[in-house]
């Protein structure tokens, strides 16, 4: 069965403006509440991007909601319907399924057209239609497909002549009608455009790496708003979820923004006070400086505050996580058994970046999360198409996590250990504070050094300190490295007598 995923409309219609679900509530939220009833519609897109998922799923929303639907066919047999919707767990029940042309009447010699009666008589066939839509009055109808229509055409000129006969038969008899096409026209012609109510298109590309993913692009609707741009989406056994585009200007949510301990008084003092509710926080360093053990100990401190928290994990294995915060005296398995927290391992690959966006809105909005960590970045790139496009969709991301008042903490992993170090990319300016960490050598030990680099919410420290991990005390933090010079370069200088940090010293902190 599919994921369920609920998504609200911030745009409530008029009363005056019915609407009709499309059977998936993703789609209805880009449509901003569903498709005006008593219109013709057209879904279109290339084989294999489910457009008959689609159909069967509009058709079983209006069985649910007890209205008589019809399925005409010319493409596809009631038993490869049936076929079709077995795959998903589906019974056709309640949907009449009509075959409107069978293998004679595919002949291209018996030259068949849907005109009106006004023009010219109906042949036997289109009659039968007809009189089908009149003696079953159908409120919902899907049409599949009208590449078979344009091949029985023959001409561009009676292919548009039909198409508009269908949409006059179908206005005067208050059925809402889905046509569907496989884009097999001429490119760039956009006669079936100007003639339907309203037109989606569905999109599939392969990526180098990975399954292949889908979209939806609502190109147009007749007298409704609706959220332009393309949505991802998912089909999978039990139908297609559609993911729509997070835009945060929608999301707006009053909260307080009192700063809140990490755990660590000296980590507090450093970042100026503490963390602060919808702020982000970018955690940046190279591999293995404890970026990570950081992160845990500011859930943990939240889950102790009562507060819900999600964490998800690109790079690591929930397992290893799980053993880390034992032996590092952080426990967090009974917060996961209490399920205050929720650890969620992500295959980059698998995930594309409207599903994440969605699982996140799930995550604060029905789940009610007020921390979240993405950890890492690095794999989460992976995920995106392009480096604009990622940046376009953090700055979305970050917005509506910071509008609905959720402590966020990134974390970045950059290349290289000791000299210069860089990163994949640059989220510093998108970023409320940042604190980097650092690896150095002294006196013939490789230390770390942490030191918090912006603050947009409150003065902070500009010290740069000794950061050190230790089992059973956790995170520790020393006194400034006043008396060394150099430290952000791996290679510092040491001028003075700074006492290190013990490993086997535990600390109040």
């Amino acid at each position: 069965m599919p994921t369920t995923f609920s998504f609200h409309s911030t745009y409530p219609q008029p009363a005056s403006t019915p609407r009709i679900s499309t059977g998936m509530p993703g789609l209805d939220a880009v449509l901003r509440g569903g498709l005006t009833p008593n219109r013709l519609y057209l879904l279109e897109g290339n084989p294999g991007t489910g457009k008959t998922t689609v159909a069967l799923q509009f058709l079983r929303a209006g069985v649910a909601r007890g209205e008589r639907c019809l399925y005409i066919t010319l493409s596809e047999t009631q038993q490869e319907l049936v076929a079709a919707a077995a795959t998903h767990d589906w019974a056709l029940d309640g949907i009449d399924v009509y075959e409107l042309v069978n293998e004679a009447g595919l002949d291209l010699e018996s030259s068949q057209s849907i005109l009106h009666p006004a023009d010219m008589e109906l042949n036997e066939t289109t009659r039968n239609v007809m009189a089908r839509v009149e003696d079953l009055k159908p409120a919902l109808v899907v049409f599949d497909s009208l590449s078979e229509m344009r091949l029985l055409a023959q001409s561009p000129l009676r292919y548009r002549r039909q198409i508009l006969a269908l949409k006059h038969f179908f206005a005067n008899r208050e059925c809402t009608v889905l046509l569907l096409d496989d884009k097999t026209s001429e490119p760039g012609d956009l006669q079936l455009h100007s003639i339907a109510h309203g037109v989606m298109s569905l999109d599939q590309y392969v990526q180098e790496f990975g399954p292949e993913r889908r979209r939806v692009r609502v190109v147009k609707m007749r007298g409704i708003q609706f959220d332009g741009g393309y949505h991802d989406v998912r089909l999978e056994r039990g139908g297609m979820i559609v993911f729509p585009r997070l835009v945060a200007a929608d999301h707006h949510e009053p909260f307080t923004s009192a700063p809140q301990s990490t755990g660590v008084q000296a980590l507090d003092d450093l970042i100026g006070g503490g963390l602060v509710p919808g702020t982000n926080t970018l955690l940046s360093g190279p591999s293995g400086a404890g970026k990570t053990t950081t992160a845990m100990r500011c859930v943990l401190t939240a889950l102790e505050r009562g507060q819900r928290a999600v964490y998800y994990l690109f790079d690591e294995g929930v397992g290893t996580l799980l053993i880390r915060s034992r032996a590092l005296g952080m426990n967090l398995q009974p917060h996961v058994d209490s399920g205050m927290l929720e650890l969620r391992q992500v295959d980059p690959a698998e995930l594309s970046p409207g599903e994440f966006s969605s699982a996140v809105r799930r995550a604060v909005e029905s789940d009610g999360a007020q921390m979240l960590v993405i950890d890492s970045l690095n794999a989460y790139i992976q995920a995106m198409p392009g480096e604009r496009f990622l940046m376009l969709h953090m700055h979305e991301l970050l917005a509506y996590l910071n509008q609905r008042g959720v402590t966020t903490l990134l974390i970045l992993g950059q290349h290289g250990f000791i000299g210069e170090v860089r990163s994949d990319v640059d989220l510093s300016y998108l970023s409320d504070s940042v604190l980097l960490f650092r690896f150095f050598e002294a006196q013939g030990e490789i230390l770390t050094a942490v030191s918090a680099l912006k603050s947009r919410t409150s003065s902070h420290g500009r010290m740069i300190r000794e950061f050190r991990v230790t089992p059973g005390a956790g995170i520790r933090i020393g006194e400034a490295l006043t008396d060394f010079e150099g430290v952000l370069s791996g290679l510092p200088t040491y001028r003075g007598k700074i006492a290190m940090l013990a490993p086997d010293i535990s600390d109040n902190n």
